[in-house]
């Protein structure tokens, strides 16, 4: 683990770019190569697993292919497989292009996310990216969850029906995470952005995280509650992970305070200056690709956490959360500090 307590400033490069890095238009990338966010075309360095990563568990179910650059990770009947961060991160930007297992896959959870659980068993904090297996003919789902404190309870899931085929090819999904607020990211389009506010208190992640990549079985709920299991005719199942990034301030593993030093990274400016076409876009994925919004789950929240904006797209959800005409079939409960939300 690093011992550093400061981030590097930002490159030259970087001070120099960003004023029209920012207002780039961004749109969804559709086929050829998938490319980061437009503030970070030719900014971020990918690195190869061995600059900044180590296996978590899986033993032979991580390989590593084209110089490091590029991870597979592997479940079959024996385990599934992870990696995770050398170093603890206080804020930054987390990319990886990932292609998930095709054909049969219910059952199947891939994992891209940042969390401190080992250190703070009950009041941990994560961000996820978390991707649902399903049967043959049927998408994989993806879903993004914000905890803060232990605040599983309250995880503020929300759940995505992809616009194109995630096992054709790479796709970058990012977090980008900073003192003020938390943006996610598909390809070049910003999906989701959740901005601190007094009343959040700790429920907003901000103490410092590892990032993970990981392949498991969730046979118990994560393909239409459990009525789809993982079937190991069709193992190994294989998830590929490229352009991986890690954009942030490593902390001191053992003094977590001592940070301040961080300053104003480059991410910072970044995640405040959103671009007209930018929200835009965002808002067009909202609205045709979210398929559950916690914002709208009178059940589970009869009244709305304090950033849920319930004025918008309110005609597209039930109580339950559910957009309307989607599959409304879900259970609760059951997944340990992960998303209590299964549809």
């Amino acid at each position: 683990m690093a011992s550093s307590s400061s981030c590097p400033p930002p490159s030259p490069r970087l001070a120099h770019l960003l004023p029209v890095l920012v207002a780039a238009v961004v749109l969804l990338g559709r086929g050829g190569e998938a490319r980061q966010p437009a503030p970070l075309h030719g900014v971020v360095r990918s690195m190869a697993f061995d600059e900044g990563y180590t296996q978590l568990f899986g033993s032979g179910n991580l390989a590593l292919r084209r110089e490091g650059k590029r991870v597979h990770l592997a479940l079959d009947e024996s385990t599934g497989s992870g990696f995770a961060s050398q170093d603890l991160f206080l804020h930054g930007f987390f990319s990886a292009a990932v292609k998930l297992p095709a054909d049969y896959a219910a059952g199947v959870v891939v994992a891209f996310y940042l969390s401190n659980a080992d250190a703070y068993e009950k009041t941990h904090d994560e961000l996820d990216f978390e991707f649902l297996g399903n049967v043959r003919g049927r998408d994989w789902r993806v879903q993004t969850n914000v905890y803060g404190n232990g605040s599983t309870g309250a995880g503020r899931e929300e759940r995505y029906d992809l616009p194109f085929d995630p096992t054709d090819d790479f796709h970058h999904y990012s977090i980008l995470w900073t003192q003020h607020r938390i943006i996610f990211y598909v390809d070049e389009t910003p999906i989701r952005e959740v901005v601190r506010t007094e009343a959040m208190g700790a429920a907003f992640p901000s103490k410092p995280m590892s990032l993970y990549a990981t392949i498991w079985d969730g046979s118990a709920w994560a393909t239409l509650g459990g009525r789809y299991r993982a079937n190991y005719k069709y193992a190994p199942f294989v998830a590929q992970f490229g352009d991986l990034v890690l954009e942030g301030c490593p902390v001191n593993p053992i003094d977590h305070s001592a940070t301040a030093a961080c300053g104003t990274p480059w991410y910072e400016p970044v995640a405040a200056a959103l671009s007209a076409e930018q929200r835009a876009a965002m808002s067009a994925f909202r609205r045709g690709q979210m398929s559950y919004s916690y914002c709208h789950d009178r059940r589970r929240y009869p009244v709305a956490l304090s950033e849920c904006d319930t004025a918008a797209l309110p005609r597209l959800f039930g109580p339950d959360g559910m957009k309307y005409g989607g599959d409304r079939r879900h259970r609760r409960g059951g997944r340990g500090h992960r998303s209590d939300v299964v549809m």
